[in-house]
């Protein structure tokens, strides 16, 4: 049998059910595969339930205000994926009357979707012969090969372009992109596979040569930059300051605190806090932080230091950063870094 009789056979017998599987709406499948980008299933799963209910249509979904989308997103990270998810809802409801692309090119031009999730929702919702590559099916044909280039780079990233296109099936691609992506997911797994239980073992040559360890090859990731923040936490009896970041970097959209970006001055912090509210007093100027955290994004680590800072009476309101009732702190959309603050502070 050909690998792609193998991977469909055996995924017929041993797939997950998975929600987005029962289905060939287009929305549902796009819907999924956004989410699940640099997302496991498990965690993932719940997050396409909430949006699915949430937004039963493409429609609900570009009619939705960023910050909703925003705040159901919490906690995925990577927010430029819920950002462009909005963008191209607004597209399709807009521009398409509701309908998306029944092609590659259409798929691939839309924000937000690439090669890989072009062919996923080709291949899943509308039969497209397209094959997908991610990390898992890289994996697959590197080790089913022996591939002994890099894969994300150069040579190696063209073989695996070649070979994927070269295994799929033509007939049910849809089926069989399913089919890698599982069994990378399930059985190939980057550590300790199951090769005994591998419908190709009797076709892999690196099992054959005694190099699945090996496989794949991969450039080394580069080395995450440091970046130190101190936040000002600044509080009254019933309210705290936050700031709705803006800005073209990390957490755009997202709500964090008024902080400097330094090697951890906290006199530049406290002068920020004073400049801001000039004509309040402060009851209560930190000596020490209340919290210290390192948060590692994927290509950034971050020393974050949290520094409260209450006033007397009233916050007045300010053209840069935003007034919040304690109460409703909890409906903001914040990155997990701020939230795990909040939790711990006993904010929300």
């Amino acid at each position: 049998m050909e690998i792609k009789d193998l991977l469909i056979s055996w995924y017929l017998q041993h797939k997950r059910l998975l929600p987005w599987r029962n289905t060939n709406d287009p929305y549902k499948i796009w819907l999924s595969e956004i989410i699940l980008q640099q997302t496991r299933v498990d965690q993932g799963m719940d997050y396409y339930l909430r949006f699915a209910e949430a937004f039963p249509d493409v429609f609900g979904l570009a009619k939705a205000e960023e910050q909703v989308v925003l705040k159901l997103w919490q906690g995925l990270g990577y927010y430029s994926r819920a950002r462009n998810l909005l963008a191209t809802a607004r597209v399709i409801a807009n521009e398409h009357q509701g309908k998306f692309p029944n092609t590659y090119e259409g798929l691939i031009g839309l924000k937000g979707i690439g090669p890989y999730t072009a062919a996923a929702i080709g291949s899943f919702a509308f039969g497209l012969p397209h094959a997908v590559v991610d990390g898992n099916v890289m994996r697959v044909l590197s080790r089913v090969f022996d591939v002994q280039e890099a894969v994300n780079a150069g040579k190696g990233k063209k073989t695996i372009d070649e070979l994927a296109e070269y295994c799929l099936s033509k007939k049910d691609p849809g089926t069989y992109n399913q089919a890698i992506m599982e069994l990378g997911a399930l059985v190939c797994t980057p550590s300790n596979p199951q090769c005994t239980a591998c419908p190709l073992s009797v076709k892999c040559l690196s099992l054959a040569n005694k190099t699945v360890h090996l496989r794949p090859v991969k450039v080394k990731k580069q080395k995450a930059t440091l970046r130190q923040i101190d936040y000002a936490v600044i509080t009254s009896a019933a309210q705290i300051v936050f700031r709705l970041r803006k800005e073209k970097d990390i957490w755009q959209g997202l709500h964090d605190f008024p902080s400097v970006e330094s090697e951890h001055e906290k006199d530049a912090l406290i002068r920020l806090v004073k400049e801001s509210y000039p004509e309040n007093e402060i009851a209560r100027v930190p000596t020490l932080p209340e919290k210290s955290y390192t948060h590692q994004l994927t290509h950034r680590r971050i020393e974050a230091r949290f520094w409260r800072f209450e006033m007397f009476g009233d916050i007045p309101k300010n053209s840069i950063y935003l007034n919040v009732d304690k109460k409703d702190v909890d409906s903001l959309a914040v990155p997990r870094l701020i939230h795990k603050y909040l939790e711990d502070a006993n904010m929300i």
